[in-house]
Formats: C-alpha cells, sequence, structure tokens
C-alpha cells in the first residue's frame, strides 16, 4: 500500500461529513480545517428543520466548542469569514432517501462537487428504541451509500462502524465483514427487511391500543433489546450497526468504501490540545461516579484487556484511509484500537481512578473534597447480585413493607429508591458484556496503513494513530482524568 501527500490530497476537495455535531464529527472538522485551509468545501449534515437552525447548530454545537481554540487563535478575527468560505451547512436525515435534502439546489450541488463522504451520523445509545436505532444505524447507512453512489466525483466513502459488532466474543477478533443475514448465535431467519417491518407494526399496534409516546419508547427499547438477543448480540446498538455493515457490503457494488470500526472511544491525546471530551463517554460514566463518590464497588474481570483508543487517532486513521483507498475498490475492514498492541486492563482504570482522585478530589456542591476508597471488586454477576440483594433489595423491601403499614407516607421514597435500583440493574444488563469482554481485536489491516504512514514521511506525526505511543498512566492521571473533570464534571 503506497500513501501520497495526505495534505495534497485534502488540497481543494470537497467532503460531505453526516453527523457534524457528534464528538468525533467535530474533531473530524476541527482537524482538516486546520491542517489544510485549501480545501475547498466542508458539508456538514445535521439535523435541522431549515438552513438557519442549520447555521445556529453550526455556530453553537460545532465552533463555538473550545475544540475549536487553537484554530481561532490561528485565524483570529478571519475566523468567521474562514468558516463561511469551507463550511456549507446541509439540513437533513440519513434515515431517509436522499438524507432528506430539501433543498434541490444544494442536493445537485453537493452530488456534482462532493470528493469523499465520512458518515458518523449514528445513534450510540445502547438502550436506543429499535426504530430509531434501525432508522439511524441500519437504514441510514444504506441511504448514505445510495447518496454516494449518485455522487459523480467521488473518489471514496468512510462508514464509521464499532469493533463491539463482533458481540460478546472471546479470543482474536478478525477485520472481517458480515454477510447479509449472518447471525452470531447461528440463529436462521434474519432479514433485515423485516427487522423494519416488525418495528413499524409494533409502533403501529402500541399507537393503535392509545400508549402514551413514554409507553411506546419503553416497548420499543426492550422489542430492540429481544430482536438483537434473538441474534446473538447484546444491544440494540451493536445489532443495528452490524446490520448497517450488512447492508453496505451487499449494495456497495464498485463503490470504494472503507469500513472503520473503532474501539472504545476516548478524549483527545494530542490534538488540538490533550484531554478534550464532550458527553458522558462509555467508560467516563465510571470515573464520574467513583469521583464524586456514588460508585463504590467495580464489577468486571480485572485481568480484562479494556480497548481504549483516543479520539484524534480515529479521527487520523479516517483522514489516512480516505487517502488510501481513493479511487481504489476494496472490501477493507480497518478495527482501530489498542487490545493488539498496547492493552490496558480494567484493573489499570481502578489504580488510575484512585491514584487522580486521591490526589485531586473533586469538590462537591457543598465545597467540600469527596473522599475516595478503593473500590470492592465484584468479579462476577453472583458477587453483584449478592451484594445488590444484601445493601439495596432488602432495604427496598423493608421499605415497602413500612409503606404499606403506614398507608404510603413513604411512597415518595419508596418509589425513588426502586426507580434507582431498577436503573442500575438496566445499565449492569446492558454493559454486562463489556464488562467481562474476553476479545482482543485485531488490527493487521490497520497496522498495515499505519505502515504506510510511517513509510509516506514527513506528514506520519501530523497523523499519527499508533496506540503503541500511550503510557496509559501518563495520559489518564495527565489527560484523560483531567479532561472528564473539566468537560463532564458537573
Amino acid at each position: 500500500m503506497e500513501l501520497g501527500s495526505i495534505l495534497q490530497f485534502l488540497e481543494n476537495k470537497s467532503i460531505l461529513i453526516t453527523g457534524a455535531t457528534g464528538f468525533l464529527a467535530k474533531i473530524l472538522v476541527e482537524k482538516v480545517l486546520r491542517v489544510q485551509p485549501n480545501l475547498k468545501k466542508l458539508y456538514l449534515l445535521l439535523r435541522a428543520k431549515d438552513a438557519k437552525s442549520a447555521t445556529h447548530r453550526l455556530n453553537n454545537e460545532i465552533i463555538g466548542k473550545d475544540l475549536f481554540r487553537v484554530l481561532k487563535e490561528k485565524l483570529g478575527t478571519n475566523l468567521n469569514s474562514f468558516v463561511s468560505e469551507k463550511i456549507t451547512v446541509v439540513p437533513g436525515d440519513i434515515s431517509l432517501e436522499d438524507l432528506g435534502l430539501k433543498d434541490s439546489i444544494l442536493r445537485e450541488e453537493i452530488l456534482n462537487q462532493v470528493d469523499v463522504i465520512v458518515n458518523l451520523a449514528a445513534t450510540t445509545n445502547f438502550d436506543e428504541r429499535y426504530d430509531v436505532a434501525l432508522g439511524l444505524n441500519t437504514f441510514g447507512a444504506k441511504y448514505v451509500l445510495n447518496f454516494a453512489k449518485k455522487c459523480v466525483r467521488l473518489k471514496v466513502l468512510i462508514h464509521v462502524s464499532t469493533a463491539y459488532v463482533s458481540g460478546e466474543r472471546g479470543g482474536l477478533i478478525l477485520e472481517s465483514p458480515y454477510g447479509m443475514s449472518e447471525t452470531l448465535n447461528g440463529t436462521l431467519g434474519l432479514d433485515i427487511e423485516t427487522e423494519k417491518r416488525l418495528a413499524e407494526e409494533k409502533v403501529n399496534d402500541l399507537r393503535a391500543k392509545g400508549a402514551t409516546e413514554e409507553e411506546i419508547t419503553s416497548a420499543m427499547k426492550d422489542f430492540g433489546l429481544e430482536r438483537a438477543r434473538m441474534y446473538g448480540w447484546p444491544n440494540t446498538y451493536v445489532f443495528t450497526k452490524a446490520m448497517g455493515e450488512m447492508l453496505i457490503g451487499h449494495l456497495k457494488e464498485n463503490e470504494s468504501v472503507v469500513i472503520l470500526r473503532p474501539t472504545i472511544v476516548t478524549s483527545t491525546f494530542k490534538e488540538p490540545f490533550p484531554g478534550w471530551v464532550e458527553g458522558i463517554r462509555t467508560i467516563d460514566s465510571l470515573a464520574v461516579g467513583y469521583g464524586k463518590g456514588k460508585l463504590t464497588f467495580f464489577l468486571g474481570d480485572l485481568q480484562a484487556a479494556l480497548d481504549l483508543i483516543p479520539a484524534d487517532f480515529v479521527v487520523n486513521s479516517i483522514i489516512v484511509a480516505m487517502v488510501a483507498h481513493a479511487n481504489q475498490p476494496s472490501d477493507v475492514i480497518y478495527q482501530v484500537g489498542s487490545s493488539a498492541s498496547n492493552p490496558m486492563r480494567n484493573v489499570d482504570l481502578q489504580d488510575f481512578g484512585y491514584r487522580y482522585f486521591s490526589q485531586k478530589p473533586w469538590i462537591n456542591k457543598d465545597g467540600k473534597p469527596v473522599k475516595v476508597t478503593k473500590a470492592l471488586v465484584l468479579g462476577d454477576m453472583a458477587s453483584f447480585e449478592r451484594y445488590m440483594a444484601f445493601r439495596y433489595l432488602l432495604l427496598l423491601k423493608g421499605l415497602e413493607v413500612v409503606n404499606v403499614a403506614l398507608c404510603k407516607y413513604f411512597q415518595g421514597t419508596y418509589l425513588d429508591l426502586r426507580r434507582k435500583i431498577n436503573f442500575v440493574m438496566r445499565l449492569v444488563e446492558l454493559y454486562k458484556p463489556y464488562l467481562f469482554f474476553g476479545g482482543i481485536f485485531d488490527d493487521m489491516n490497520t497496522e498495515r496503513l499505519r505502515m504506510a504512514l510511517r513509510e509516506s514521511g514527513a506528514e506520519a506525526d501530523l497523523f499519527c494513530f499508533d496506540p503503541k505511543c500511550i503510557k496509559w498512566d501518563e495520559y489518564f492521571l495527565n489527560i484523560h482524568l483531567p479532561g472528564i473533570v473539566k468537560y463532564v464534571f458537573k
């Protein structure tokens, strides 16, 4: 694999990015604008009713973020004119044909001008409504591909999936595609169009019975889990992402398409500056709960590999992949993670959290530091269930008896405790496959891409995504956890 100049490739190119307000998409937008100001155009597809609303979202949810401070310092007063020249907001919806583009003139402009499409639009909620997840993660992938086929100058489509389409599989997980109707447990009969019809029928049936929107949402979340587990996937998110990959593989024909599967994405390692993060991401919910003194136990296999990859590394891999595969049809899949070449383990996460919050405790709303202790380790589900029973379920049962005896005097307290316990049990049920995950993600394809980057010379450092350069203790103690405290703790 030969790789020419990445900066030269980006010059005078037009790129369409879907899911533009998402975490990775913002970092991609910032990187491209900063390193190649001679880019022709970034078309940013985002959900909005019209151009005015889309522009408002651009200014508030993308350019207005602290992420762009390096670019702002670089451009100064020229920032607004630069953004106006380089960025075109595109109100749309990938769950619709033609990406829901209502402006026919803008649609034709994109179809005639765009060189690269990066599909980052998705719902990453493990507990999403099935109809919503199907629309974005499965059929959204199909509609983006259909749109890509109409783009007369398109050189490559990058579809960003997730490494966890592998489900709960252990051992070495290869960078291999899914065939249509392939399932993880061997169950026959998976048909993607049927899944869409079943979801629509379920919603219509619930509405016909007079269900509220809240009841419909709850039922559709349960329905998604039921369908996912029927075919061997642990949750709606990875099931619908896997079906999206199936559709792309089946329908891509001679298009140049790259499927990129990141593992657990964390804060930026280096660019535009270390430690930028947005929202409570997968493992960060543990850090937030622990640092605030609300999480006193750790559930999981301490020796299992925890596959993390900084967000700027993922963005660099996207950019390098688009250059490597421009105008070259292929079936390549890249798993972008660290477990094969520089694994971190769950025990490290526990250790880093204790070391950081012991030295720099969180200050609560009363102005007092929260003291943390080493978390109790629950190494299997049986231990967790015993812990919950003795710590909370007996209390809940006792409160229920007293509440009934006193004519529901403690009804509010009882319902609140029951809601919290149900919430924790639901979270554990959703995240259990990852707390005890035994897989290692093969990255031989990704390593070949990294080798091509290293051999390309001068730009290797600018677009580095090699996890071997990460010292996990330094990253967590000096970059990631400080970033979580700064951008996520409230």
